[in-house]
Formats: C-alpha cells, structure tokens, sequence
C-alpha cells in the first residue's frame, strides 16, 4: 500500500502539471490576436491571370502524349490549369496525397509552348513577393525538406523565402507546383509554441494524435485507479465514519 499511495502522490504532479500548462495555454488563445497568430499580415492574394489566349493554349491530350513518350514509367493522374505569375501551366500530377500538405509529386508544363517548367530561385522569389505587401526585402531563399519547423503537417519539398521586416516573414511555396503553402512570421512561431505545450507536441509532428498525448492517458488512468485503490483501503479501515 505505500508504494501505491507513493506512485499516487507522484501522479498527481504530473498531472497537475500538464493540467497547468492546458489551463496557461488555453488562457493565451482566448487572449491573443487571432489575426496575428495566423502570420498572415503581410500576405496578399497574388493576381491572377486577365486574359487567356485560347489561340495559343496546347490541347491537354498533347501534354499527356508528350509526358507519356518522356516519361513512360510516370504516370499521370490529374492534369489541370493553374496560374503563376499570371501565366498559365498544365499542373500534372503524378502522385496524388490525401490532403495538400500531404506527399504529392508534380510537374508544371507552360500551357502556351509545352516546355516543362522547374520553379528555381527567381522564380520562387518572384511568386512569393506577389503574395507580400510588406516593406522588406527577400534576405534569403532556401529549399527545405521536411519536417518544416513553421509547418509541421507539410511533407513536401517546398521554398522558403525570407523577408527581412520586422516581423522576419517567411512565405512557403511547394517546390514542384509552386502551390502558396502559407506565410509565417515571428507571431504565428510564438504563438505556435503555445499551440506545442497545450496539444503536448513535444514531438513536433503538428498533431495532437501523439504518444505523448497516450502516455498522459495512461498516467491519468492510473492516477485515477491509484487514488481508487487508496479510497478503498481508507473505506476498509472505517476512515470515513460519520461524525
């Protein structure tokens, strides 16, 4: 009995702990600016394309021929019209994720001349400042794998362009579409370690669905089962006689 009572008065600290850390936590989103912790302040819509010349627009099934001659063992499983820069691409999709941030494998192929398109530094550069209004300048470019530290769920390759404004934005795109994957800046990155302590992603995989959240659980279960065993034994020795 004295090693339950023991493990039962050390449960009770981590559980009031993390039961400190929810309540810290969930205090904090109820304070903080939701429009800020998002890290869209400086972010635009980029503008789309004014004028498609239908003239010179390739017919999709001669993408597909060419793609398929190039590339045999590619397959392809969609194939759709996107804008960059305001220009138009077939978007070819060769390995289609669940979700968005999910692994996908694409290819961009210029609607007008059929040339295959890789998004490179200017490129990026230039797609990500037609989604900024801020004041800064692009301090650096870089290409990142996962995990991605301000977008935890994202499992592509994707840019990283980096404004050097007061708020150190960054803006995302997906390395093989181009696709906005989103903007950042040093108030969704605080508010973001917030969002870490109060779903216990020590981890950092960007869900609550963890072994750390399961480990708690189990920690919980046998706080409760642990302080039941105690009432019990109390309850047996008559502890709980009515005055």
């Amino acid at each position: 009995m004295r090693l339950i009572k023991s493990l039962h008065k050390w449960l009770s600290v981590f559980v009031a702990l993390q039961l400190l850390i929810w309540l810290s936590s969930g205090l904090f989103f109820n304070l903080m600016d939701h429009s800020k912790a998002r890290g869209n302040e400086y972010r635009v819509k980029a503008d789309g394309i004014t004028v498609i010349d239908r003239a010179q627009l390739l017919e999709p099934s001669r993408i597909l021929n060419k793609h398929e001659h190039d590339h045999p063992s590619r397959g392809v499983n969609s194939i759709k019209i996107v804008e960059l820069l305001g220009k138009p691409y077939f978007l070819l999709n060769h390995h289609q994720g669940l979700y968005q941030h999910s692994y996908n494998e694409h290819s961009l192929i210029n609607a007008y001349t059929g040339e295959q398109k890789i998004i490179d530094d200017d490129m990026d550069q230039a797609i990500a400042s037609d989604t900024y209004s801020g004041s800064g300048a692009i301090s650096s470019t870089i290409k990142v794998s996962p995990p991605i530290d301000d977008f935890l769920k994202e499992q592509n390759t994707i840019w990283q362009v980096n404004f050097d404004d007061e708020l150190n934005t960054s803006v995302y795109l997906d390395a093989s579409s181009g696709r906005l994957v989103g903007h950042s800046n040093d108030d969704k990155r605080f508010a973001d370690f917030f969002f870490m302590l109060h779903f216990m992603d020590y981890g950092s995989i960007g869900s609550f669905n963890n072994w750390q959240v399961m480990f708690f659980a189990l920690l919980t279960l046998a706080f409760c089962l642990t302080g039941l065993i105690w009432v019990m034994e109390l309850l047996s020795k008559g502890r709980y006689q009515r005055a």
